[in-house]
């Protein structure tokens, strides 16, 4: 797939993901580890607990949504790193059976102001089971800033001057003063 520098980033623009099969096993293997309680280790004690049946953590949900995100048609150039999180809920459990995909929205394209060289792409993802239910509620989005670079513009030194058009001028200024 195709490397997405800030040119291809449009506000209201989508991606979406593959699919990730739940199992129990899936659901045991991660929780003794990350969040070791009743519901996410045992499916008696899981039945008898308000989430009336073996449920993944919802840690678990949220480094599945990276993994999913990570596969997904999203491919920013530099990667995806996560420089903060506004809201994250866990409206729905995510059970045994259940398939998982994301759908991620641009909400907001910003050139960093510490680091001009760096782009600040603000976006909520929301992952959905087989039923286009939200485990993560649409009402209640997960928002994940992202860093992205620019397209590199010919030569380093061109692309320097484009993403910092008065640098050169200032340069110049000093120079011959």
């Amino acid at each position: 797939m195709t490397e997405h520098y800030l040119e291809d980033f449009v506000v209201g623009q989508k991606f979406g993901s593959g699919r990730l099969g739940i199992d129990a096993a899936r659901i045991k293997s991660f929780a003794p580890e990350f969040d070791p309680q009743p519901f996410h280790l045992n499916e008696e004690a899981a039945k008898r607990s308000i989430l009336r049946g073996l449920a993944a953590s919802g840690w678990h949900t949220a480094a599945i949504t990276m993994r999913l995100l990570n596969e997904s048609e999203l491919k920013p150039a530099g990667g995806i790193v996560g420089v903060g999180c506004d809201e994250l809920k866990w409206p729905l459990p995510v059970q045994s059976g259940d398939e998982l995909h994301v759908e991620s929205e641009i909400l907001d394209v910003r050139q960093s102001r510490s680091q001009r060289e760096i782009v600040i792409v603000k976006m909520r993802t929301t992952t959905f089971n087989q039923k286009w239910r939200a485990n993560s509620d649409p009402r209640y989005q997960y928002h994940r800033s992202t860093t992205r670079r620019r397209r590199m513009i010919g030569t380093e030194q061109e692309t320097h001057r484009a993403l910092h058009p008065g640098a050169h001028r200032r340069q110049l200024q000093i120079g011959t003063t």
